[in-house]
Order: structure tokens, then sequence, then C-alpha cells
């Protein structure tokens, strides 16, 4: 891998982690439209670590209060009503789907499901579920002619049951195309949060799944000689830069705006890429490693 294509790269994944678009997609398809090879999991999960640093800067004040109910509820009874204590023991409860599932389908996330054929049905199928759990947020909150607005939960009303369902969301992003954000988030939406409340434990239930993910990557890594070490890094840098802006952008426009700009551009990025595999014009399997 050169210094420019960690450069671009490492930009795209700044840029998209955060956005319903799929980052694990953007990455594939610019490897593919530009000739280069795959940057495979591995380079995903490593540069992962500095957007997911992004989040722990970016959330420093909640997450060091979520941390510290959540260790004193360890040892005092009382203190596991506290929300932040509770919030906490469901980030890990939200955090098994993905860890099961990553580890039982591995090889199928770094072979088989990295066709680009599935890529493009996952941005236009999670699309299309995006723009309706965006248009049944929007009815809610703006109720109807005979019909009051109707009050989406907060945070606070996060149980057992939804922690769950917001796991099993996040866990269908190890596909590419999906999107972690836009799969947690309309889960959120479906379930009735507030799109803020969706979009922040979103964000937060990430951190552990990444940092994970990242971590045993690079254990990986570690081990072998063909991973290019400088220009990873770099990537991961400058992931970290890109993707703290676009959170601080993102949580002001998911407040007050609508997910369908996002909705428009997957099912249109999605229909192009199966007209570019139809045509020949890509490969399904174009840019992967070794093919």
């Amino acid at each position: 891998m050169s210094w420019f294509e960690s450069l671009v790269l490492g930009l795209v994944q700044g840029l998209t982690e955060f956005l319903p678009v799929s980052s694990s997609a953007h990455l594939r398809l610019t490897a593919a439209f530009s000739g280069w090879p795959d940057p495979g999991a591995a380079f995903t999960a490593i540069t992962q670590i500095g957007t997911e640093t992004a989040v722990l800067i970016y959330f420093r004040k909640d997450i060091a209060r979520i941390l510290t109910a959540w260790f004193r509820s360890l040892y005092d009874g009382a203190a596991r009503r506290d929300h932040d204590a509770r919030t906490g023991w469901l980030v890990i409860v939200g955090s098994i789907p993905i860890g099961v599932l990553g580890l039982t389908f591995k090889d199928q996330i770094e072979g088989p499901f990295r066709d680009l054929r599935i890529t493009a049905t996952m941005l236009v199928v999670v699309g299309v579920v995006m723009g309706v759990a965006d248009r049944l947020a929007a009815r809610d909150e703006k109720g109807g002619r005979h019909r009051a607005p109707k009050q989406r939960k907060t945070l606070e009303d996060l149980g057992v049951k939804d922690g769950l369902i917001y796991g099993c969301c996040q866990a269908m992003a190890l596909v590419p195309g999906v999107s972690r954000s836009g799969a947690t988030i309309s889960g959120g939406l479906f379930m009735g949060y507030k799109r803020e409340a969706a979009a922040r434990y979103s964000f937060l239930l990430a951190v552990p799944a990444v940092l994970a993910s990242g971590l045993f990557e690079l254990k990986d890594a570690m081990e072998s000689d063909h991973v290019a070490w400088g220009p990873t890094l770099f990537a991961t840098v400058i992931a970290f830069g890109s993707g703290y802006a676009v959170i601080a952008w993102f949580m002001k426009f998911i407040s007050t705006k609508s997910f369908m700009p996002f909705v428009y551009y997957r099912i249109a990025l999605g229909i192009l890429l199966f007209m570019l595999v139809g045509a020949g014009v890509l490969s399904p399997h174009a840019g992967e490693s070794g093919g």
C-alpha cells in the first residue's frame, strides 16, 4: 500500500464511519474503482481504532460518567438503579451479538461477504429500511390533523430487550454495505427512540465492539509479514481527524434533519454498482487481495 492510498483510504474511513452509508463498503469500492488491492478486513479494523478514538474523545464526559457509575454498581447495589450505570451494563449486553457473530462468521466476513453484489444489495435494502424508519419518526414528531405528536423515547427508557435489539442491529454491519450507524439508528427509530438518542447510543455501543475488533486484528497483523505498518498507522491518524469532524457535524444534523439524503445516496450507489457489475465493468471480486 502506498502513502497516497493510505491517505485516501484513511479519509474515506473517517468520513464514512459515522454516516449511515457504510464505511466498509466505501473502502471496498474505493479500492475497486481505483484498481487498488482490497485493503482487507484487517486494515478496516485497525483504522477503526482511529475513528473510535474520536468517539472516546468527543463523548469523553458521557463515557467517564458511565464508567464511573458502572464500576460503582459492581459493589454498590443501590448504584445499579442509576441511569449511567444501567447504560454501562446495556452497552455490554448490546455488544454480545456482534461479538458472537463476528467470531462465528469471521471467515465469511473476510471472504464471500466482500462480494460487490452483496455490498450493492445491502446498500439498497438497508437504504429502504432507513427511509421507512425516518418517515415513521417524522410522522410521530409532526403528528397529524387529528393526532398530536407522539412522545418518542430517550435513553432513560432503554432496557435489556431494547439493548439486545440494538446489538442485533449493530451485528448486521458485519456485512459490507449495511452501515453500523445506519442499522442501529434505524433500529432505534423503529423502537420509538428520538433521533439524537438513537445516534448517541449507536456511537456508545460501537466503542467496545470496534475497539475489540481492532485489537483482535492488530494481534494477527503483528504476527504477519504482509502489513504495511507505516501507511496503515498514517491512515489511522487521518481517520481519527476526519472522523472527529464528522461526529461533531452529524450529531447536530441528526437532531433536526431527515435521513433521506443518505437514503437516496445509498440506493443510487447500490443501483450504480449493480449496473457496473452487470455490464462487466467491475468484477464482483474487483480489487480483492490475490484476485
